[in-house]
C-alpha cells in the first residue's frame, strides 16, 4: 500500500471511514460482518481508521474498538467529536450539534472508553457549531492535546475562512470534506488553504455514496438510508445523474479497472495530500477499493473524467437545506 502523510503521521494512501458498518445506508449490518471487514483492512494494508461519537450514537466507535484495541499499534485512530447522539424527552437519541468545551472534552471521555484506548491520534470537530466561537471548540480540542488525550487536532465541513481561525488558535492536522467527481466544492478554496497551511485533506464519499460504484434503485433505498434526504438521489435528479454513467463506466473499462476504483484513483491523482476514505460494510468491495492505489490515469482520462462528472453536469445540490445550514463548506453560485 502507498504511504501519506496525515499531519504528523505516516498512513495508508487509502484508509478506511467507518461509518457504513453501523450507520447511514440502512440496517447495519452485523457484529461478525462488521469485524471481517475491519480486520480484512488491517489486514490488506490500510493503517488510517476513521471513526466518530455519531456513527450509531458510539456503536462504530465501539466495535472498532473492540477488534482493533489489540492491534493499536499498526494504525492511526482518528475519531471525531462535536456531533452525537443524545436523548431526547422521549428518551430516544437525537443527532445534536454541540460544540461547546465542556461537551468536547466529555465527548472524548467516552470515546477513549469505547475506543479502549488512552490516546486518539486524530480528533476532529465533526461540524461546527455556529453557536460556539470556532476558536472556543478548538481551543477545547487544544487542551486535549496538552493533557495527552488526542495527538492532532482535525476539523470537518468547515470554510477557508473557519480554516485560518481555527489554526491561528491551535495547529490543524487534517481536514476532512466529502469530496469526489461529483462534490468539488473543496475546490473553491479550501483546499488551497489546507494546502497553504500545510493541513492534510481527508476524502470522504470518494464514491459518491455508491453513485459511481454503478446504477441503483433509489425507489428501494431502506427507509433510514441518508441519501433519501439528498436532492441528488431524488427520483427526478437521480435519472437525469445516471445518464453520467454509461460514459464514466465506459472509462474505467478503457482504464482496465473498475469504477469505484476510478473514483478513487481520480482523487489520489489530485495531489499527495490528499487522503480518500472509502467505507463499505464488505470485504469485497474494500479490497476492490484499495485496488485504486494501483491504478494510473493518464492527463486525457482525468480530462476526460473532469469533462464529463462536474458541478455543472450533477443535477442536484448534496445536502438538502437543513444539513446545507449544518455546515461551514463553500458552495457553487
Amino acid at each position: 500500500m502507498q504511504q501519506r502523510q496525515l499531519g504528523p503521521f505516516t498512513v495508508s494512501a487509502i484508509g478506511l471511514g467507518c461509518m457504513n458498518i453501523c450507520h447511514a445506508y440502512g440496517a447495519p449490518v452485523s457484529e461478525q460482518q462488521a469485524e471481517r471487514v475491519l480486520l480484512a483492512a488491517l489486514d490488506a494494508g490500510v493503517t488510517h481508521f476513521d471513526t466518530a461519537a455519531l456513527y450509531g450514537f458510539g456503536a462504530s466507535e465501539t466495535l472498532v474498538g473492540k477488534y482493533l484495541n489489540q492491534h493499536r499499534s499498526r494504525f492511526t485512530l482518528a475519531s471525531k467529536c462535536g456531533m452525537q447522539g443524545v436523548p431526547n424527552d422521549q428518551g430516544v437519541k437525537v443527532r445534536v450539534i454541540d460544540g461547546r468545551p465542556d461537551t468536547i472534552k466529555a465527548t472524548c471521555e467516552a470515546a477513549l472508553q469505547r475506543l479502549r484506548t488512552d490516546v486518539i491520534d486524530l480528533y476532529y470537530l465533526h461540524r461546527w457549531d455556529k453557536q460556539v466561537p470556532i476558536e472556543e471548540s478548538v481551543g477545547a480540542l487544544g487542551d486535549l492535546v496538552r493533557a495527552g488525550k488526542i495527538r492532532s487536532v482535525g476539523l470537518s465541513e468547515v470554510s477557508a475562512t473557519t480554516l485560518r481561525k481555527a489554526h491561528a488558535e491551535h495547529p490543524i492536522a487534517a481536514l476532512q470534506t466529502e469530496y469526489s467527481l461529483w462534490s468539488r466544492n473543496a475546490e473553491i478554496a479550501v483546499l488551497q488553504a489546507c494546502r497553504e497551511l500545510g493541513v492534510s485533506f481527508v476524502a470522504f464519499s470518494p464514491v459518491a455514496r455508491g453513485f459511481l460504484c454503478g446504477p441503483m434503485d433509489v425507489s428501494a433505498l431502506d427507509a433510514k438510508d441518508i441519501r433519501k434526504t439528498m436532492p441528488r438521489f431524488s427520483p427526478e435528479n437521480y435519472a437525469k445523474n445516471a445518464a453520467l454513467l454509461p460514459g464514466y463506466n465506459a472509462l474505467a473499462a478503457q482504464v482496465g479497472c473498475t469504477p469505484s476504483q476510478l473514483a478513487i484513483a481520480w482523487l489520489l491523482h489530485q495531489g499527495e495530500d490528499i487522503l480518500p476514505i472509502p467505507g463499505t460494510t464488505r470485504v469485497e468491495h474494500l479490497l476492490d477499493d484499495l485496488g485504486a492505489a494501483n491504478v494510473q490515469l493518464s492527463a486525457d482520462v482525468m480530462a476526460r473524467l473532469n469533462a464529463l462528472v462536474n458541478q455543472r453536469t450533477v443535477h442536484g445540490d448534496r445536502y438538502n437545506d437543513q444539513a446545507n445550514r449544518e455546515v461551514d463548506t463553500e458552495t457553487f453560485a
